[in-house]
């Protein structure tokens, strides 16, 4: 996420380095319906929404892929890329029409791994960002699978 969150949502990464990470974007746009990746595909890159908005799902066997999240303005699409073994832990559909700011994975870990403190905020940005879709995904999946309202108050 490049801009403040609200107060449900991971934190930003700082001003300086959304600048520096942005050098190596390259802005990409999705039709509604297109697939940005599939569970158990390569996390070779990842997104930040400019606009329009992606829906998170995973896969249930005997049944249609579960919506996890809907992601839009600012939000990161893929994390999967900075954690070996880089292999995506969900999948990602355009909801709508999508523009996006598009980065290679493997440049993104270089700079990471020359700048230490970039790196080391990159990497707090990114584990929030996977802390807060842990976190709505257990709530959704309570939602349709638990008891009734099993994810309310969780």
């Amino acid at each position: 996420m490049f801009a403040p969150p609200s107060p449900s949502m991971p934190r930003a990464l700082p001003a300086g380095h959304r600048a520096r990470i942005l050098q190596a974007a390259r802005e990409v746009s999705f039709p509604p319906g297109a697939r940005l990746f599939e569970e158990g595909g390569r996390a070779d890159r990842f997104w930040v929404i400019r606009t329009g908005s992606v829906d998170l799902d995973m896969r249930v066997p005997g049944r249609r892929a579960a919506v996890i999240e809907r992601l839009g303005h600012n939000e990161l699409v893929g994390w999967s890329w900075l954690f070996a073994p880089h292999v995506w832990h969900l999948g990602a559909e355009a909801a709508t029409p999508v523009r996006a700011h598009e980065f290679d994975a493997a440049a993104v870990r270089a700079l990471c791994r020359d700048d230490p403190a970039f790196g080391r905020d990159v990497t707090q940005w990114v584990g929030d960002v996977v802390a807060h879709r842990l976190h709505a995904a257990r709530i959704r999946l309570l939602d349709l699978y638990g008891p009734y309202g099993a994810g309310s108050g969780v």
